[in-house]
């Protein structure tokens, strides 16, 4: 059985299933990068055009960038979509001559390596926000506090230690849970895919470091 029992979001199979014809999975990458569609729109560009006809524009350039993308070519598919997301809202701005108020993509003040490394951020922090929520509320408690997830300085194990009136160690032991826990496939699908850290070699390494942190836990005993 294949440690990987599904992918999400712009993973190669997932596209190469829909560049094949299957509609659950190009329903899926559209609904997936749907919010990236929005986040170009509204960074991007100002103007009188109508947003739900960019919104439009921009889902047909996001269609068309799934059954064009190229993994062998070596660049990743949000900047692919991205790219044509951009390109196609663009050209509509321009036919539809509503261009007052619009800035020119030469002149635009955010990049699209700048928008796409933006929401790059912003997927990657929502994606970590729901792999913690879903740990044990001890375990989530050390890995917010030991990296100051709540915008507070992070703490040293030690400190964590007085506050639970625990030892360092004991600290450290939880830590290493929680992050066990979170480098498994089924907490971290999203978060590997948004980091292209999803191949099979990959989840394989991280099934047997927990599984070898198990084993450490069982010998201390």
């Amino acid at each position: 059985m294949s440690i990987v029992q599904r992918r999400e979001g712009d993973h190669p199979a997932n596209i190469g299933c829909a560049q094949a014809g299957c509609k659950a999975c190009l329903d899926s990458l559209l609904h997936h990068h749907e919010p990236l569609i929005h986040f170009i729109v509204r960074r991007q560009y100002q103007g009188r055009a109508d947003y739900a006809d960019l919104i439009q524009e921009g889902r047909i350039g996001l269609w068309l960038a799934i059954l064009r993308y190229e993994p062998e070519r070596g660049y990743a598919f949000s900047s692919f979509a991205g790219k044509a997301i951009r390109n196609r809202v663009w050209n509509t701005v321009k036919q539809a001559g509503k261009v007052e108020g619009w800035l020119e993509p030469q002149r635009a003040g955010d990049s699209l390596v700048a928008i796409l490394a933006v929401w790059q951020a912003e997927q990657v922090h929502q994606a970590l926000e729901e792999e913690l929520a879903c740990l044990p509320e001890r375990l989530r408690q050390v890995l917010e506090l030991a990296c100051g997830w709540g915008g507070e300085a992070p703490l040293s194990l030690a400190a964590i230690g007085r506050q639970w009136g625990v030892t360092r160690e004991r600290v450290r032991q939880l830590q290493d849970k929680g992050l066990g826990w979170m480098r498994l496939p089924a907490f971290s699908l999203r978060l590997r895919s948004l980091c292209e850290q999803d191949s099979r070699s990959i989840y394989r390494q991280a099934r047997r470091g927990y599984d070898a942190l198990r084993r450490r836990r069982r010998a201390s005993r």
